[in-house]
């Protein structure tokens, strides 16, 4: 598979995602070559990829293709694969496409959802990592709606319960979302179906429970506030055939559950075994080398580095992705002009979580706080972090328009082949 030959230090990138693509961003392409290699051929700003599910959002507000975001880069080529495995004693990487070979690699593959072994969550439960599950989710929800439509009030059950699997941030903001298109879209769109209770269900061990107690309870309080059923303390052990099972033995009748319950990092063929440590995440020094690998790096969900105080590990963000690959540019950009480098030191920012239309809850700082404010925050910060002035003028144009006159029209796309 070819790529250009050139003179200057050729970078493989593994995965375009927040770590990727800033990488990629920061790198100077005066002195190195860049190959991107992703199976997908943009770039997904996960964030919002719940408004996605709702109808709130279209995929393409949220989609970024790499070769119009780095096309102002002399030296840039993406490449459509999967990867396979890496041969580190021949710095190659070898794909479903061909072998590319690399000066330095940069893993930045990611994590993917993890379903603890069980092959029936795999099998049925809807993950929330892509755009394309956002759809599949919104294609699920709809298409039980007007399923429901042709049923006896009696055979409505399982299609009126939702369970989100998991109180983080990914499962609030789902929950919210839902609760707020059962509200205003469902009742617009679905008239004929009087006395559709349409459920929803968190459960997990606790609501935001990488936050501050102070927000973990305000999202608590709004979500009862919302209608949504918290179910706590509890776990779910087995979904089959429409009915989900939780520790205690009790049961829920169910067309959707939505699995949000952690993550565990993609499985790269040819990083050695004593580089991967917990949750199958690669580990690292303090300048994001990779341990045990010669001028390879990793960054994101996938890297596992520890400082003072992330003992276990820092939490796999969005903002640790980018400024683990800020550091891992700035570092190779540095030594080829012959500069120190630096080691890597997390600087938290602060963590927010959207529950609705007006209602979010925000840790900045010693500041923990929610509602209508934490609410505008969080609308700005995501506003500014959408790639291109197009896309932020139709997100924004969007906003506004449902904030303003609550219209929301129930869409429903069908992806074939899709489980």
């Amino acid at each position: 598979m070819q790529v250009p030959k050139t003179k200057k230090k050729r970078v493989v990138v593994i995965g375009g995602g927040f770590a990727g693509f800033q990488f990629i961003k920061r790198i100077d392409d005066r002195y190195f070559q860049t190959v991107l290699i992703d199976r997908n051929n943009y770039h997904q700003f996960l964030p919002l990829i719940y408004q996605v599910a709702s109808t709130g959002l279209e995929a393409a507000s949220i989609c970024f293709p790499f070769r119009r975001l780095f096309g102002d880069k002399k030296d840039f080529y993406f490449r459509l694969a999967e990867v396979q495995r890496i041969d580190s004693a021949r710095k190659v990487v070898v794909t479903s496409i061909g072998e590319i070979d690399y000066d330095y690699l940069v893993i930045c593959a990611g994590a993917k959802t993890n379903f603890f072994h069980n092959a029936h969550f795999e099998q049925y439960a809807i993950p929330m990592k892509t755009v394309e599950d956002a759809l599949y989710l919104r294609n699920r929800i709809i298409e039980n709606f007007e399923q429901a439509t042709i049923l006896d009030r009696q055979e409505w059950e399982p299609y009126e319960n939702i369970v989100v699997v998991g109180g983080g941030a990914t499962g609030v903001e789902v929950s919210g979302v839902i609760s707020e298109m059962r509200k205003y879209a469902f009742k617009r769109n679905f008239r004929e179906l009087k006395g559709f209770k349409m459920n929803i269900y968190i459960v997990s061990s606790k609501i935001l429970g990488s936050m501050s107690d102070r927000a973990s309870a305000i999202a608590e309080k709004t979500l009862k506030k919302m209608g949504v059923k918290l179910v706590l303390g509890k776990k779910v052990t087995d979904y089959e055939n429409d009915v989900v099972t939780l520790s205690d033995g009790s049961t829920i009748r169910s067309k959707t559950l939505i699995w949000v319950s952690g993550v565990v990092a993609e499985t790269i063929e040819g990083v050695p075994t004593e580089s991967i440590g917990h949750g199958g995440r690669i580990l690292c020094d303090d300048k994001m080398h990779v341990q045990g690998m010669q001028d390879v790096f990793a960054a994101g969900d996938i890297a596992l580095t520890t400082e003072e105080k992330y003992p276990n590990g820092h939490p796999q963000l969005a903002q640790v992705a980018m400024q683990q690959a800020k550091l891992i540019a700035d570092n190779l950009n540095a030594e080829r002009l012959g500069k120190a480098t630096k080691s890597f030191r997390y600087l938290n920012l602060g963590s927010m979580a959207t529950i609705g239309r007006r209602k979010a809850v925000a840790d900045l700082g010693s500041w923990h706080f929610g509602g209508f404010f934490a609410w505008v925050i969080w609308s700005f910060i995501h506003l500014r972090s959408i790639l291109g002035a197009k896309n932020k003028l139709v997100v924004l144009i969007d906003w506004v328009v449902n904030y303003f006159s609550y219209i929301a029209s129930l869409r429903s796309i069908r992806l074939k082949g899709k489980r």
